[in-house]
């Protein structure tokens, strides 16, 4: 795992600091942590994201170490704009057109990077690749504007946990290791985004999110390829990710002795992500469900979730946080 050559910096106690997003100075107050080496956590539509300057090596290297992340997982580069994703990576006519049509929004793009870009080697774990994605949030879209540079911005949780979708999570896992939490209230997407490689002309899904791979097909004309699974190549890829401390049992029409039980539809559960079988609604509605059941029980199970559209990137978490553990 990588860390910052300073090990008292690794080791820093912060009182962190949670301000609104409506605050007076909250961008400045953000970017005045960034600009200073230290790490922010920010509102996203998708999930909150623990930021740090991209181009500062030993800021980044603090993600890695404030999260317990793997060095080998590379993370996300948040832009302001196409125009600031230039700088940095090399655009595709078919890459111009999904940042036209999918950006702000919750569609990440893994693309060539550019030689002497000054992004931080650690943000694409060695890779030659990566890779940028412009939030919807216009409060985080304008810390990075004035920041003047891309954010890296992996989840806002320690590695392998339940992605935080309010700043309250953020708070319950990363207090005193962080100075700066800016609420944005509750995240409306609640699952991460979609992430598509583009190479050689031809569209890879690197993991599914809520903008559906029949969604880019439809508007590019072209279809989304499989990756391959042995590879790492982009955030999120991990076999044990998005993880309640409980055990999670999947496709459960009922439950055992010692469970709780998440419904979705008709199966009504303890809790339930869609009483109305609404996938959007499940999506949002996930991390929030998962973390609460893992308050009650130290056994979840979950009802069985349609595996089309949006459901794809609900079981993609879902096999995550069920898989065997690895320890950090």
């Amino acid at each position: 795992m990588l860390c910052p050559v300073d090990v008292i910096l690794c080791m820093a106690i912060f009182e962190t600091q949670v301000i609104s997003e409506q605050q007076n100075g909250a961008v400045s107050a953000a970017v005045q942590q960034l600009s200073a080496g230290n790490l922010v956590a920010v509102p996203t539509e998708t999930v909150y994201g623990l930021a740090a300057d991209a181009t500062e090596s030993s800021a980044v290297q603090q993600i890695y170490a404030v999260k317990g992340r793997p060095s080998f997982n590379p993370l996300i580069s948040h832009v302001a704009d196409a125009s600031m994703a230039k700088q940095y990576v090399k655009i595709s006519p078919l890459a111009a057109k999904l940042m036209k049509i999918f950006w702000p929004g919750p569609l990440t793009i893994v693309l060539t990077a550019l030689e002497d870009s000054g992004i931080a080697p650690e943000v694409s774990a060695g890779l030659d690749t990566l890779a940028v994605r412009c939030p919807a949030k216009e409060t985080t879209r304008a810390i990075i504007a004035k920041l003047g540079r891309p954010i890296a911005a992996p989840s806002a949780n320690p590695s392998g946990k339940l992605s935080p979708t309010t700043a309250d999570d953020v708070l319950a896992g990363l207090r005193g290791k962080i100075p700066l939490i800016i609420d944005g209230g509750d995240t409306p997407v609640g699952i991460e985004s979609t992430i598509i490689g583009v190479r050689d002309d031809k569209l890879y899904l690197l993991r599914p999110g809520t903008i559906t791979s029949d969604d880019i097909a439809d508007a590019t004309g072209q279809p989304v390829l499989d990756r391959d699974e042995t590879e790492i190549s982009a955030p999120g890829q991990l076999l044990s990710h998005y993880a309640p401390n409980a055990s999670v049992r999947l496709n459960a029409t009922r439950k055992q002795q010692g469970e709780i039980l998440i419904g979705f539809g008709d199966i009504a559960g303890d809790l339930n992500l869609s009483a109305s079988g609404d996938l959007s609604e499940s999506a949002h509605n996930l991390f929030k469900i998962l973390r609460k059941a893992d308050s009650k029980s130290e056994r979840i199970a979950v009802a069985p979730i349609p595996d089309r559209g949006i459901g794809i990137a609900i079981n993609d978490r879902l096999r995550r946080a069920a898989a065997p553990r690895t320890e950090p």
